[in-house]
């Protein structure tokens, strides 16, 4: 997740930019492939006015959503702020009123009971609407052809959680959503929502659960054709540490990293918590399971990944423990054994960012993709400055059945941000399609939008604006059948 705290530089190509952009027709180098007509929309955040506090976390960036458009070869892009209450409030009083990362006690007075979501985190499209997304409130509905602002959605009113999760799940053989809300009753609060929601958007089904070990951050989840896993370890909050004046998480080594396992159609009754070693559990790739065993793909990290979410017991923060790996967790719930066996599949650190042809969800699959820094690729630091890190200048396609890893490399002077796939039209097969993503050109302080052939790795073409685009967290893709762009750009 590097790419996240990138953005926190006060110059240079991270530097707030402040603007909503947008470009009819994007300079091409290279060929469009002629079935791609959809959209890849990135939400991402950075500061509209500079944070009230200067030690605040840069997850706390104003929420940004960016969209492009590719159809007949063309690609346009179009970008804008979320419009959130709290972006509002604040462009009302012309400066940053609100204080730390999730802790309502350290904002001005006069805005508490404001809903302060900066709704930064990522894209959703489900039953033909968009939304941008963040963990701590519920989803915000965004017009797919203008990216103007609608407002809070709760699903008809059939969502009760308080919260909404970055990264809801998808079915591939049913089109229904699997989503939870921690921290579902309010601030702190040790409470989980479950919802399944019908791919109409309907919610059919819910599960509360009361049984959290300790408040935590749960930043992802897995969901397989027949169970839901819960992984968090060691960031831990309450009402005491909000109450004090400080930021809403902190690690703490001491509490064991666990992970949840429950029937995903059942009453909750059978959750689960597994044990294990100090982890950082941020990102899932995709998970199995086979009658009593459950396994894991994750790209889970040894430690404290976040530097500004300080250690409990005063430690600087370690960054040999913020490296992530392709890892493989096996899970026997017909065992009374409480841990977890773990398997790291290949040497090489990855950016937690991943990504799988989402078509497998749920389902068995032969490949993963993420980024990483490959030191063995040049780095032109005459043209592109120092960027304090060796940059993340690789896609790696990891291939699981043969043991394999390939990549395809950026540039010399690119960062690249998370790797997104998308199917080839007319073709089932998994990884048959194309990786896409944008990279940070460092010497010329410009974004560009890389295709990539999944399979054979080899560039197809980019998308090139003149200017440096919002930092992203994360992006995804959708056809334009699955959001009715023709309809609606029709109407628009």
């Amino acid at each position: 997740m590097v790419q996240i705290f990138e953005g926190t530089s006060s110059d240079g190509f991270f530097a707030p930019q402040r603007f909503e952009g947008e470009v009819a027709d994007c300079e091409v180098a290279g060929t469009i492939p002629s079935d791609m007509d959809g959209v890849f929309v990135r939400v991402g955040g950075e500061f509209f006015y500079p944070p009230k506090y200067p030690q605040d976390a840069p997850l706390h960036t104003d929420g940004y959503i960016s969209r492009f458009r590719f159809r007949d070869g063309r690609v346009s892009y179009k970008g804008k702020f979320v419009r959130t209450p709290r972006f509002e409030a604040n462009l009302a009083a012309g400066r940053n009123r609100f204080g730390l990362y999730r802790n309502p006690f350290t904002s001005d007075e006069e805005v508490q009971g404001t809903n302060a979501t900066v709704s930064n985190t990522a894209p959703m499209v489900h039953a033909g609407r968009l939304f941008t997304l963040k963990e701590d409130a519920l989803p915000i509905e965004i017009d797919p052809v203008t990216l103007d602002t609608i407002g809070f959605h709760d699903f008809h009113g059939g969502w009760k959680s308080e919260t909404f999760t970055a990264h809801p799940k998808f079915d591939p053989l049913t089109g229904d959503m699997y989503a939870f809300g921690y921290e579902a009753t309010g601030l702190a609060s040790d409470d989980i929502y479950f919802y399944r929601v019908d791919r109409h958007g309907q919610v059919q089904h819910e599960i509360r659960i009361k049984q959290q070990p300790y408040v935590c951050l749960i930043h992802d989840f897995a969901v397989t054709q027949d169970h839901v896993i819960f992984p968090f370890a060691c960031y831990y909050t309450d009402m005491a540490q909000l109450r004090r004046g400080e930021i809403h998480w902190k690690w703490d080594r001491t509490l064991p990293s666990m992970i949840g396992i429950m029937r995903r159609d059942g009453d909750g009754s059978d959750l689960r918590w597994f044990r294990g070693p100090e982890r950082c559990m941020m990102h899932v790739f995709n998970a199995q399971s086979d009658g009593d065993r459950v396994t894991l793909l994750a790209p889970f990290y040894d430690g404290n990944f976040f530097p500004f979410f300080p250690n409990v017991d005063g430690s600087p923060w370690d960054p040999r423990k913020a490296q992530g790996f392709v890892r493989k967790y096996t899970f026997d719930l017909g065992s009374k054994d409480d841990g977890w066996s773990e398997e790291t599949l290949f040497p090489t650190p990855i950016v937690d960012l991943g990504k799988i042809d989402h078509r497998y969800m749920t389902l068995p699959q032969r490949y993963a993709y993420t980024t990483f820094a490959d030191p063995s690729r040049p780095f032109d630091r005459a043209r592109a400055g120092d960027p304090g890190r060796p940059p993340v200048n690789s896609y790696a396609r990891f291939d699981l059945e043969d043991g394999v890893m390939a990549s395809f490399f950026a540039g010399d002077t690119h960062s690249l941000q998370e790797v997104t796939f998308v199917p080839r039209r007319g073709s089932s097969a998994e990884g048959d399609g194309y990786l896409i993503g944008t990279a940070s050109d460092l010497a010329e302080m410009r974004t560009e939008l890389i295709i990539v052939d999944a399979r054979s790795l080899e560039e197809q073409a980019r998308v090139i604006l003149p200017f440096r685009a919002a930092t992203q967290v994360h992006g995804y893709w959708w056809d334009a059948e699955e959001l009715g762009l023709a309809e609606k750009e029709a109407a628009a």
